[in-house]
């Protein structure tokens, strides 16, 4: 008698590249209403990004200034170095001196309006004060010290884009171009939770197979760090009920749900048939070392509207690591930031990397005090420490080897984080 043929395995979708994955998320995602936007003190708004153009209504700055403390004079009265000229007046910052008589100088500080009628400052280095006269040392240039009307702005012109990410020197831009206050994008809220009944709190006891939930740590403060709202709701059980609840309560509110395990298809994986029955779902494999598995689509509210919802991996570090390469620019899309890519610098690699991946890697590593780039000698998804050690990663193309010496793309934690 015949023995029955075996089940064929199911066929696996192919796996994406990076490019293409993102290329998905971001065709899906589209920015916030802009109805939604917020009008806060330019003192409050770091981190947000701009709703609307920064147009400036004045040069700056609005008249010429010196850059130095010195002497405003006309070039034509000191034809040779030692001239003496007579101090007609003395012209703080934030006062307006009266014109300069020809023949002499004005004692003048850094900030202040240069004078109607002169073409320099020297620096008071260069002079000799003489009770009511100055010693010129130098033969001064047309121009010099003196920062012209408008060299930095000109009125009308727009400053800082819609689309920008608000950093401190973009605030201060703002300031100085009179901005009190600062249309931006509300902030996404975003809810988070982790599947696991293997996984426990600090401070808890640690039972056997039991192990401590760092990725509600890592991905709560990345969300913060993003600036976002975040809902922690902590721990689902293992069970398919449990995550429906969790799914249907992370809905309401919210723009986005990240969520850590569970993204597998084991029998203990609920994430991706939960999210079949309270809306939409795609697992993708994504070709990139750490991380690997992704979901992505729909949860319905009750109101028949959609939360977007992104599943990550459970290892700590794959979480992370896939966090800021796919839920990052995600995050900003929502807020309509112009910029979504993160800086990209060559730099040297002080390593070797012989056995490369076939899958696009994210090697950590630390700058070092030559210039260059050191690994971290354990790469495995598990070693959290390599993300708390390292600066940033190396974005390595599939299988390329890596030797000393040679130049590599190199993306900092820091610049990945805000």
């Amino acid at each position: 008698m015949n023995s029955p043929a075996p089940a064929s395995a199911p066929t696996r979708a192919p796996l994406l590249t990076l490019d293409e994955a993102l290329a998905r998320l971001l065709a899906a995602v589209s920015p916030l209403p802009a109805s939604e936007h917020e009008t806060l003190s330019t003192f409050d708004a770091l981190g947000r990004v701009l709703q609307h153009d920064v147009r400036s209504t004045l040069d700056v700055p609005p008249q010429d200034n010196t850059s130095m403390d010195g002497y405003a004079l006309r070039c034509a009265d000191v034809p040779v170095a030692g001239t003496v000229l007579p101090v007609s007046q003395r012209i703080p910052a934030g006062t307006v001196g009266a014109p300069l008589q020809p023949g002499s100088a004005a004692r003048i500080f850094t900030g202040a309006q240069v004078p109607i009628g002169a073409d320099a400052v020297v620096m008071q280095e260069q002079c000799e004060a003489l009770g009511e006269s100055v010693r010129v040392n130098t033969v001064p240039a047309a121009g010099q010290w003196i920062r012209r009307r408008g060299e930095d702005v000109r009125s009308g012109a727009v400053v800082l884009p819609a689309g920008t990410r608000l950093t401190p020197q973009a605030l201060g831009l703002a300031a100085t171009v009179g901005s009190a206050t600062l249309s931006v994008s509300r902030r996404p809220r975003v809810a988070l939770f982790s599947t696991g009944d293997e996984l426990v709190m600090p401070g808890e006891p640690l039972k056997p197979g039991a192990i401590y939930n760092s990725n509600r740590y890592t991905l709560r403060a990345a969300v913060r760090a993003m600036g976002c709202d975040c809902t922690d709701l902590g721990i689902v059980p293992d069970r398919l009920d449990a995550t429906r609840a969790a799914l249907r309560r992370a809905a309401e509110g919210h723009d986005l749900i990240v969520t850590s395990g569970g993204v597998s298809v084991g029998e203990e994986d609920h994430l991706r048939p939960a999210v079949q029955l309270e809306g939409r779902i795609e697992l993708w494999q994504i070709a990139i070392k750490p991380g690997k598995p992704l979901a992505f689509g729909e949860v319905r509210r009750t109101d028949r509207s959609s939360a977007w919802i992104i599943g990550l991996p459970g290892n700590p570090v794959s979480s992370f690591i896939t966090f800021l390469l796919m839920v990052r620019p995600v995050l900003l899309r929502l807020q309509g930031a112009g910029s979504l890519a993160p800086k990209r610098v060559r730099q040297r690699a002080d390593f070797d990397w012989p056995r490369p991946d076939q899958r696009r890697e994210f090697l950590r590593v630390r700058c070092n005090d030559a210039g260059g780039l050191d690994l971290f000698p354990n790469q495995s998804s598990g070693v959290l420490t390599s993300v708390v050690w390292g600066d940033g990663v190396v974005d390595n193309p599939s299988g390329r080897s890596i030797r000393a010496g040679d130049a590599v793309d190199f993306m900092s934690f820091a610049e990945l984080l805000c």
